[in-house]
């Protein structure tokens, strides 16, 4: 009886399927904070992030220092023979060099990630030098990359300006999607008086919790999912057009309506353009058990009302406890319809493009019809030039032999035949007549 209850428990455990592993592999996603501003970005943001991995690169090892002594993030110092552990002041040129000299010592940092997100403040040497670097290493290596930049102050001149824009530029062949947020816009929600370190918390603060909204659109599992092949497929852009990216989380209270919820996650001051004429957007829904169809309903018409008809729209819809009459909207928006950055992100260039196929598939359009009316056209041009030609070639009635020649008239007087005569030398060609003087 023994046995038998043994070997039935035998082939219980045989017949397991077996587990498959890629099912369970949950998604990678590195935050990278790239020169003294993105190092400082991260360290704010790192404690609320979960799941997710942080990395500080610097050639700055003072600033190191400081973000190192957070535990949860990996640091960096590349270029130290070059700048001898000192920052990079506003050369780009130097924070270029620097990233070369060091590529192969922060390669593993983008080993078997899914989404490398670099986060900068762009107008320095560091970031702006090395951002092309780094961010085309990671996409070769098969990541999706996903730039997250602040521009700097108007104060800070315009040469800052132009160093960040050049980065930009120089980085958009290797990135998937852009963020940009310019500090001036700071002042759109703190006062002009607030000290700076104060109102770049408060920045900080405003991104930490949309990247949270991200993040957690990416790993929580809910009623209705958005895996990471949805993810891919926004970020991704395969098309290659329009990378400018919105990205914003915005809580409110069910009783407030969809309409004031999704307002808020609309309109964010920070941000100096829109989600209109967005490409794909993902938005993830969480509520607690009470949130209803209607609900969600009014919320997913209301964000596809600002969006272009042909935009690809995935939403996700998760439940939770704690947010009992509260609802969270987590949006991001890709392919924003703006001039903002047009020349920096190659919009100019794709346009123009666009534009030279248009008019060359115009243009063998027109040629085609051409060559069909010209077609129609040829074989009736033919005909004529071939009755041209015959009318040509037709011999004279007396040659042809198809009718008998007509017999001359005898002269009936001498006065007759002088005429005659006279008639027949001026028909004659010249060369016959001084022939025949010749012979005379």
């Amino acid at each position: 009886m023994g046995a038998k209850k043994n070997e039935r428990k035998k082939k219980n455990t045989s017949s397991k399927k077996p587990i498959d592993e890629e099912t369970l592999r949950e998604i990678k996603v590195r935050v990278v904070g790239l020169g003294g501003g993105g190092g400082s970005v991260i360290t704010s943001i790192s404690a609320s992030l979960k799941r997710v991995l942080f990395a500080a690169l610097n050639t700055d090892l003072r600033a190191l220092e400081e973000v190192s002594k957070k535990k949860k993030i990996k640091s960096i110092a590349f270029g130290k023979k070059l700048t001898g552990g000192l920052g990079t002041g506003m050369d780009s040129d130097l924070g270029r060099r620097a990233a070369e000299e060091d590529v192969e010592e922060v390669k593993p940092l983008f080993a078997g990630q899914d989404i490398v997100i670099f986060v900068s403040s762009l107008g320095g040497g560091t970031g702006s030098g090395a951002l092309p670097v780094f961010a085309s290493m990671a996409r070769e290596m098969g990541c999706i990359v996903y730039g997250v930049f602040t521009l700097p102050f108007p104060f800070e001149g315009e040469k800052k300006m132009k160093i960040a824009r050049e980065a930009i530029k120089e980085s958009n062949p290797y990135l998937h999607a852009v963020t940009i947020l310019p500090n001036e816009k700071i002042f759109e929600i703190v006062d002009k008086n607030t000290p700076l370190k104060e109102a770049l918390s408060v920045m900080n603060d405003n991104l930490a919790r949309s990247l949270e909204g991200l993040v957690e659109t990416i790993y929580e599992t809910g009623l209705i999912n958005i895996d990471f092949a949805d993810v891919r497929t926004v970020l991704e852009n395969r098309k290659g057009v329009r990378k400018l990216t919105y990205l914003n989380t915005a809580d409110g209270k069910l009783e407030e309506g969809a309409q004031e919820i999704v307002s808020r996650a609309l309109s964010n001051p920070l941000y100096p353009y829109k989600v209109d004429k967005a490409k794909g957007v993902l938005v993830n829904i969480t509520g607690g058990n009470n949130i209803g169809l209607t609900d969600i309903s009014s919320i997913s018409e209301e964000i596809s009302g600002y969006t272009e008809d042909d935009a690809k729209i995935i939403i996700g819809i998760t439940q939770k406890r704690s947010y009992k009459d509260r609802v969270r909207v987590a949006l991001l928006a890709t392919g924003c319809g703006t001039e903002y950055f047009k020349k920096e992100l190659g919009e100019e260039e794709n346009k123009a493009k666009s534009s030279e196929k248009k008019k060359k598939v115009s243009a063998d359009k027109k040629k085609g019809e051409t060559k069909k009316k010209k077609a129609k056209e040829k074989p009736v041009k033919k005909k004529v030039k071939k009755e041209e030609e015959k009318i040509e070639v037709v011999p004279r009635r007396e040659e042809s032999g198809f009718i008998e020649k007509e017999e001359k008239r005898v002269p009936e007087s001498d006065e007759e035949r002088e005429i005659i005569e006279e008639e027949e030398r001026w028909e004659k060609p010249s060369f016959l007549k001084r022939l025949r003087k010749d012979d005379n």
